[in-house]
């Protein structure tokens, strides 16, 4: 393979995804939760997806997997993933990608994980499918995950159900079931929301790590830009199921162009100085996704709305100084 090759190879995203959209039948009609999403993935970086609940950063990562049940959902759009094409894919495509392609790690490991069998009913399940380890060979490999996701006496956590382990710790079991086949794409759907803050850092820094070593993708998913700051490399901002702003973490924070991003950043305590009490609020809700406004979805909320295509126009994604910054809006600051 010449150079040249090699090189346009290296190139090639893990994850291409191309006008994502996600519409849902509901008595109100249609529900347009996600509308024209694009962003790309590549190997060993991580991508985080943020944005309020219901502005489709979660339904949009579900849908590629085949996660988001159709009927009543309709799914359409080109996810490419490592040459496969997943949307319209057969289920026995997508249950062989996931595990050695593409892991999950999800919100509330309580509903995720089955109360009724222990961690290793649950561990080795999917070690023994994918990768045809006999019981012996499986649990051991199921001690070794547990014991590299930091679980004190992984064999004897093997027996256990998940009522008797702390959230914390079923935490690491639904991250070592994730990585039990070293997939090349982890998930992390709101991974640490229902963590308290001293568990939320000890998790972030483990999948970290985990990622380190293994050179895994990794889309994280979160509401939460004080996660962000310390594990993403690029940042989708999300509202009304469409991308808003996207760029690497530094543009986002030290440059962030649209006002529903300065609004999110602004609502983080840690922007303000000690003592003061005065957070930014961003007004109002998110929009129903059965009546969308016909132009901007945020101009309804904006504080510096003011270019009349606002309310007609939906603006399209531009670039936003140097390098990957872009921004979907018709404000632009004074430079």
């Amino acid at each position: 393979m010449s150079a040249a090759a090699e090189g346009r190879l290296a190139d090639r995203p893990l994850l291409s995804v191309e006008d994502l959209r996600v519409t849902f039948r509901t008595p109100q009609g249609p529900a347009r939760v996600v509308n024209g999403v694009n962003f790309e993935v590549h190997q060993g970086e991580t991508l985080a997806v943020v944005g309020e609940s219901g502005s489709g950063k979660s339904v949009s990562v579900m849908s590629l997997t085949g996660l988001v049940p159709q009927p009543p959902a309709r799914v359409s759009g080109r996810v490419d993933f490592a040459g496969t094409e997943l949307i319209g894919a057969g289920k026995g495509t997508l249950r062989r990608l996931r595990g050695p392609g593409i892991g999950m790690v999800f919100q509330d490991p309580m509903s995720s994980l089955n109360p009724v069998l222990t961690v290793e009913r649950q561990l080795t399940e999917g070690i023994r499918e994918h990768l045809g380890l006999g019981r012996r060979a499986a649990r051991e490999r199921a001690v070794e995950l547990l014991d590299k996701v930091g679980i004190p006496d992984p064999r004897g956590r093997l027996d256990a159900y998940p009522h008797q382990l702390s959230g914390g710790m079923r935490q690491r079991v639904m991250i070592a079931i994730a990585l039990a086949c070293e997939p090349r794409l982890l998930i992390a759907d709101e991974a640490t929301t229902a963590l308290d803050v001293t568990i939320q850092a000890q998790i972030v820094e483990l999948l970290a790590e985990l990622q380190s070593e293994l050179g895994m993708a990794m889309i994280w998913i979160t509401h939460d830009l004080g996660v962000v700051a310390g594990i993403a490399d690029r940042v989708l901002i999300m509202y009304a199921g469409r991308v808003v702003e996207e760029g690497t973490v530094d543009e986002i924070f030290d440059s962030p162009q649209h006002p529903y991003t300065r609004g999110l950043l602004g609502s983080l305590p840690a922007a303000h100085s000690v003592g003061d009490s005065d957070l930014q609020v961003i007004p109002g809700l998110p929009p129903d996704p059965t009546a969308l406004p016909p132009g901007c979805a945020f101009w309804p909320r904006c504080s510096v709305r003011g270019d009349p295509r606002c309310e007609s126009e939906v603006p399209p994604l531009r670039p936003a100084g140097s390098g990957t910054h872009r921004v979907a809006t018709f404000y632009e600051e004074d430079r």
